[in-house]
């Protein structure tokens, strides 16, 4: 059974239906556009990390690092609290991958680690040259680290881990080329020459990934390169790459070897989409305070129309807290159909929305606009919708509250 209280609320809501039909279509409006532009930025940002993180890993280890004597010196002198140590030397590569492999896989969060040899060449096909960058992998560490098998769109890994000198060879790249599966290559690298053959054309979605990079089997690679021992760098992929940031630091720390997370080798492009989805956010937050506003200017009207109901009330024994409560309670029914209507309205058009074809090439690929299905985005359009009505609803309620019932009947309420 309903609260008199509420009852009543209900009875002079209606009493205003089109300034009440305002409030709640922008009240709608506001919670559903609200959820429709996060699902849509932070789809994008997610599906740009995840293409990151199956073309580079979520840790990379690189080069050594030396400590000079400046650093030592600055580091054995006072409290080591305070010790800085700036003059740290590094040197290029890792000059034993396998014993720093094994140290890696110790870390609890550690799903994957590959050692990859890389070099910059220049590639010869039949028909023109291009200038890419040779990876020399092994293949099972590799798909640890890296989505490599979900990114082959012609040919097969199976074809490449059969052929000692068979190469994966980005879309891009073998388009410039004019290469398909099957096709021999020339691959030239500080005066030595071999010729491949592409076993298959993966395809990332990362322009600048498909346009250089060339996968060879580790041996090939380090012939071609003449670089019989030691790795460029570690690639490691993890159980939760979140924290990545933490887990590089610790690496670091032990291993004596520059690490760097995802998140700072991609630090520009997260904070142009943090920038994209606050602006967003701000955005559509006025229509929730358009919603505030015409809860406001309702409930002004109501108070002004309902003085005599409020002199009865009051009259009845009500005291101010109840008709505080009252007019509250006229914004709370505005505020749960509308979060209701415009959760309901933000599946609809998020659903929609990622139907709508969207070819983007560049960063990533995709087909259509990403979105992404995430409860806090339905959490965040509610509670901006409860602070801004609410709060913009409280001056009408502490108004109605603080009329009198004599005042009203001699005519000097204000």
């Amino acid at each position: 059974m309903t609260s008199p209280n509420l009852r009543i609320a209900y009875r002079f809501l209606t009493a205003k239906k089109r300034a009440m039909v305002m409030s709640l279509s922008c009240t709608v409006l506001g919670v559903g556009l609200f959820i429709v532009t996060q699902a849509t930025t932070s789809g994008f940002e997610r599906f740009f990390t995840k293409t990151i993180l199956g073309i580079n890993g979520a840790i990379r280890i690189e080069d050594k690092i030396q400590d000079t004597m400046r650093s030592m010196a600055a580091a054995g002198g006072g409290d080591s609290h305070f010790a800085r140590r700036d003059g740290v030397k590094y040197i290029e590569g890792i000059e034993e991958p396998q014993a720093l492999m094994a140290a890696v896989r110790e870390f609890a969060n550690v799903r994957g680690v590959s050692a990859v040899v890389r070099g910059n060449v220049q590639l010869q096909s039949a028909f023109k040259a291009e200038d890419a960058q040779v990876f020399g992998i092994r293949l099972e560490d590799h798909l640890r680290v890296s989505d490599l098998a979900e990114q082959v769109t012609n040919g097969s890994l199976e074809d490449f881990r059969n052929s000692p000198s068979g190469a994966l060879v980005g879309r891009v790249l073998a388009d410039r080329l004019q290469l398909a599966v099957g096709d021999s290559l020339l691959i030239s690298a500080r005066g030595a020459s071999r010729r491949v053959q592409v076993a298959a054309i993966y395809e990332t979605g990362y322009r600048e990934v498909d346009k250089t990079n060339v996968y060879l089997h580790q041996p090939e690679a380090r012939s071609l390169l003449k670089r019989p021992s030691g790795a460029t760098f570690l690639q490691i992929s993890l159980h939760d790459p979140t924290r990545a940031p933490q887990d590089a630091a610790r690496l670091e720390q032990v291993l004596r070897h520059s690490v760097k997370a995802w998140q700072e080798r991609e630090k520009t492009w997260l904070a142009v989409f943090r920038a994209l989805r606050i602006s967003t956010m701000i955005t559509v937050s006025v229509f929730t305070l358009i919603a505030s506003l015409a809860m406001f200017n309702t409930l002004a009207m109501i108070v002004l129309e309902k003085t005599k109901d409020i002199a009865i009330l009051r009259s009845m024994g009500y005291e101010r807290r109840d008709v505080t409560r009252i007019f509250l309670a006229q914004a709370g029914i505005v505020l749960a159909v509308g979060a209701v209507a415009g959760a309901l309205l933000g599946a609809a058009v998020t659903w929609l929305v990622s139907q709508v074809p969207l070819p983007i090439n560049g960063i990533f690929k995709t087909d259509r606009f990403i979105v992404t299905w995430d409860a806090a985005h339905y959490a965040g359009a509610v509670l901006t919708a409860v602070v801004m009505v609410m709060v913009a609803s409280l001056i009408p309620a502490r108004r109605a509250a603080r009329l009198e019932p004599g005042d009203i009947v001699r005519g000097t309420a204000q």
